[in-house]
């Protein structure tokens, strides 16, 4: 059979970002020396090196400006002149009574949000941050303050756009695989009243979704839509024991796979969200979703709140958060703080029983 002469060779081209991540941890020594060092001043690290590009953790002991005197606040900065980077981001204050420390290195595969831009040119956004970082009353007397140091974690990951690289069809070994897309764009239906089939009414707000999505996500959302017990349709759904802001972050998760960022929340206010969506998690059987925020609330409790999240991981059946919480309890430079706190309180009215684990543990560890 003859071959066609002019038939056209079939490309294609495919764009690939690239990523590069790093992480840093900025320790500083004689804590008690920066006491009153005073509003706007702050703590620089060493220059590192994350994706070709220089960086640094910019420390205020006593806050970035007037309106957060009470807080500690932290900046991760571009240092790199007259460029643009694409990067995701995460800081962190270290719980040195959790042995291993939690540092950047044991959660490389974080998410936390969209990407932002840092741009050094023409004097823009060189630096983001967390102005509100920590209230500083809650980091004295706390473990996060360790033989009079702290450390402050960074996670980067740089983002690279690359140009598209023409592939020929045919030629298996030369295709590249762009990466999957999935998570994106079910993003895109969050929200979205294209295609939603349902309503659900939280106090005063609506909010759309689309069945089929939520019960694929949940299995008690599948049992309410598809199951033989299901309720009888109805297009509003009205949510009683929620929060709008929580179940519009289950949401969030349920399209995105991630946790929202709450960067507009301060120290308590991200803490007590993140037990809001762990209980919101625990209802509608999000395994994945209750891991990340026991995992979030183990990097965040001190001696004021490590009660109360203790009351909250046995409520819930969360184990990892439950030792977590004990052994830093049990720990003999915060007890003292533990149970001056209110959370403690509220531990033993509660959960009387758990004292009895408390003991058995903290005798194990003297054996060691």
């Amino acid at each position: 059979m003859a071959t066609p002469q002019n038939t056209p060779m079939l490309t294609t081209s495919v764009c690939v970002p690239e990523t590069v991540h790093g992480t840093h941890s900025f320790k500083i020594d004689r804590y008690d020396l920066h006491r009153g060092f005073g509003v706007g001043n702050c703590i620089q690290s060493a220059n590192f090196t994350v994706g070709g590009h220089e960086w640094c953790i910019r420390f205020y002991p006593e806050g970035y400006n007037e309106d957060n005197k009470d807080y500690m606040s932290v900046f991760l900065q571009l240092k790199t002149k007259n460029i643009e980077v694409r990067a995701i981001y995460n800081l962190m204050l270290v719980n040195q009574a959790i042995q291993p420390p939690v540092l950047p290195s044991n959660f490389a595969n974080f998410s936390d949000g969209p990407p932002v831009v840092f741009d050094t040119r023409n004097d823009k956004l060189e630096a983001w941050c967390f102005v509100a970082f920590k209230k500083k009353c809650e980091i004295e007397g706390s473990s996060y303050i360790w033989d009079n140091s702290i450390i402050i974690a960074c996670n980067l990951t740089i983002i690279t756009l690359k140009d598209a690289k023409e592939v020929e069809a045919g030629l298996v070994g030369d295709i590249q695989v762009p990466p999957s897309e999935l998570v994106a764009n079910l993003s895109k239906l969050l929200g979205s009243t294209k295609g939603a089939d349902v309503c659900f009414k939280v106090q005063n707000e609506v909010f759309h979704a689309h069945e089929i999505i939520l019960a694929l996500r949940s299995p008690v959302f599948w049992a309410e839509f598809y199951g033989p017990k299901r309720i009888e349709h109805r297009h509003v759904k009205n949510i009683e024991d929620m929060q709008p802001g929580v179940f519009r972050g289950l949401l969030h998760f349920i399209y995105t796979d991630s946790l929202p960022t709450m960067r507009d929340l301060n120290a308590s206010g991200y803490e007590e969200m993140l037990g809001h969506l762990l209980v919101a998690a625990d209802k509608y059987d999000m395994k994945r979703m209750k891991s990340m925020c026991q995992r979030k609330l183990c990097q965040r409790f001190d001696q004021e709140t490590v009660a109360t999240t203790l009351v909250l991981a046995i409520q819930y059946n969360c184990s990892m958060l439950k030792d977590a919480c004990i052994k830093f309890i049990n720990s003999s430079s915060t007890v003292d703080g533990v149970v001056a706190s209110k959370g403690y309180q509220q531990l033993k009215r509660e959960c009387p029983t758990i004292f009895a684990d408390m003991w058995e543990k903290a005798t194990k560890a003297r054996k060691f």
